[in-house]
């Protein structure tokens, strides 16, 4: 084909890459063809990555998303230097194609089937950390992880690490003792320093947020302890009711199986009983047919 079926954006998958913590990656798939495309995601490590959907369905002209999330990792690659690779297949597939009904057979060049390969290799990086101020050659300087040395403040009057807009007059007025003040100085200016910054207010702006709402959650977590516990009492005591409730019922039923089984007994004795007594005079049936037999040769013997 002259195009690609699919264009892939980003051309490799970037991880933040922290120690026990998870990463993930959004990858994004626009359907250049005016045909229904399949796609299949593998990688060569696939108990370090989770990828979600790894198959999937793309209309044509239209575009899908997958992620891959990266397992929390207890070392890290030599030289932040990954061998990883993922590898996104795709190929032409009839209308009305579910993904529930695409095999591995849809992804076999063997088969004669157009296939399209395209390999992405996984990039770390490491978590942007904040500026520090580092002290180099009596400067004050900015120094951040992925600019390097910014914003730096010149000394005045021989002062190590002096903000311009600390004066003299401004100095004589806060000097403390000479035994502290040297580290006195440095500390004001740091502090002075940290205050004029926004990113250093913002960072600490955002760890008192925090603070507050650990605080929060864990007053949260204690008020949702106190009701769990007053709930699992007042279960507790309800099971307990309905065990005794249970005993009381189950003492009922086996006396009233035995009072059931004392009348059943008594019954079958009755019947014995009554099945022994010997019988006095004849039978009523047999006394009809004596009388019946005499007045039978009576009458034939007087005509």
């Amino acid at each position: 084909m002259d195009t690609e079926l699919l264009q892939i954006e980003p051309p490799h998958l970037t991880f933040v890459f922290e120690l026990k913590k998870q990463s993930s990656c959004l990858v994004h798939l626009a359907n250049n063809a005016s045909h229904y495309v399949a796609f299949k995601v593998k990688t060569t490590s696939p108990k370090k990555y989770c990828v979600r959907p790894t198959i999937g369905i793309i209309k044509p002209h239209a575009s899908c998303d997958f992620t891959v999330t990266m397992q929390p990792q207890r070392s890290a690659p030599p030289d932040f230097q990954c061998k990883d690779k993922f590898l996104i297949q795709s190929t032409i597939v009839p209308v009305g194609t579910t993904p529930d009904q695409i095999s591995s057979q849809f992804f076999s060049k063997e088969s004669g089937n157009y296939v399209e390969e395209k390999k992405l290799r996984v990039v770390l990086i490491s978590p942007p950390s904040s500026p520090v101020l580092l002290p180099v050659n009596s400067d004050l300087y900015h120094h951040d992880s992925l600019g390097g040395y910014k914003d730096r403040i010149p000394t005045v009057d021989g002062l190590e690490n002096l903000p311009p807009s600390l004066t003299v007059a401004e100095e004589k007025s806060l000097e403390p003792t000479q035994d502290m003040e040297e580290d006195t100085t440095g500390e004001d200016m740091i502090s002075k320093h940290v205050e004029n910054d926004p990113r250093t207010q913002s960072k600490i702006e955002v760890e008192i947020g925090m603070k507050q709402g650990e605080d929060d959650l864990r007053l949260n977590l204690a008020k949702d302890y106190e009701e769990l516990k007053s709930r699992l009492s007042i279960m507790e005591s309800k099971l307990r009711e309905a065990d005794e409730t249970i005993a009381k019922l189950t003492e009922e039923k086996r006396a009233n199986t035995r009072e059931k089984n004392l009348l059943k007994l008594e019954l079958m004795l009755k019947r014995k009983r009554n099945m022994k007594r010997p019988q006095v005079g004849f039978p009523l049936l047999f006394v009809c047919v004596v009388a019946l037999v005499s007045v039978t040769v009576g009458y034939y013997a007087h005509p």
